[in-house]
Formats: C-alpha cells, structure tokens, sequence
C-alpha cells in the first residue's frame, strides 16, 4: 500500500463530506439551486476520484511510474475539477473578481482526471 496515496486520499476524503455538509446545510440559504447542483457535482467527482485513490494505493507495486502518474492526475483533476466548480457555484457571494476566468479550467479538470483513469487502466493491466 502506497502510504502517500493513502494518506492524501483520506484527507480529499475528509475535505469531501465536510464541503458536502457545507454546501447540504449552509450553503443552501446563500446561493440558488442551480449554484448547489454544481456545488454537489463537485462533492461528487471528489469522491469518486477519492475512491480511485484508494484502489490506486494497493497498485503500488505495479508499474510506478503509471502510478505516480495516474495519482498526479487525480489529485489535479480533483483540484482543477471540483475546485472550480466550488469557485464557480459560489462566485456570487465570494465576489472574486477572477471567478470568470476559471470556467475553462473546469475541462481540464476533467481531461486530468480522465488521463488519471487511462493510466490507472495501464497499471492494473501491469499487476500480477
């Protein structure tokens, strides 16, 4: 088991039911339900991501590089992914001037998190 993986699986883990609760209970007075459906699809591909993590971290002894490469993938998808889509459900109430320009970072999120997904493929095809 990759310790490191492990380890930051567990805190996106965390981090994701504390934003879902955030986003459930006090978000829902502050922005309107389209803003909370994006919100909960960024709780969402966070916690898929962090159940990939999870499966990632007993690959370790499988092609490493694919590995390292497939976690550095997930973690920015996350981060690009859901990140933006947390700045972009609550841009009216955070008042950030630059909130517009993050709505192309939102499918790279996504490309990452697919490259993460095709690399975790080619690792498990190398397990034995």
């Amino acid at each position: 088991m990759n310790k490191r993986i492990l380890a930051v699986a567990s805190l996106l883990g965390a981090l994701a039911v504390i934003l879902g609760a955030f986003g459930a209970h006090g978000l829902k007075t502050l922005i309107g339900t389209n803003e909370l459906d994006i919100w909960a699809k960024g709780v969402e591909y966070q916690f898929y991501h962090v159940f990939a993590l999870l499966f990632l971290a007993g690959l370790s002894n499988a092609a490493p590089r694919l590995v390292n490469s497939a976690f550095w993938c997930f973690l920015l998808g996350i981060l690009f992914f859901s990140g933006s889509l947390y700045l972009l459900s609550t841009r009216e109430i955070s008042r950030l001037g630059f909130v517009g320009y993050i709505g192309p970072v939102t499918p790279v999120g996504g490309l990452l998190l697919i490259s993460g997904w095709i690399c975790l493929f080619l690792a498990a095809l190398k397990q034995k």
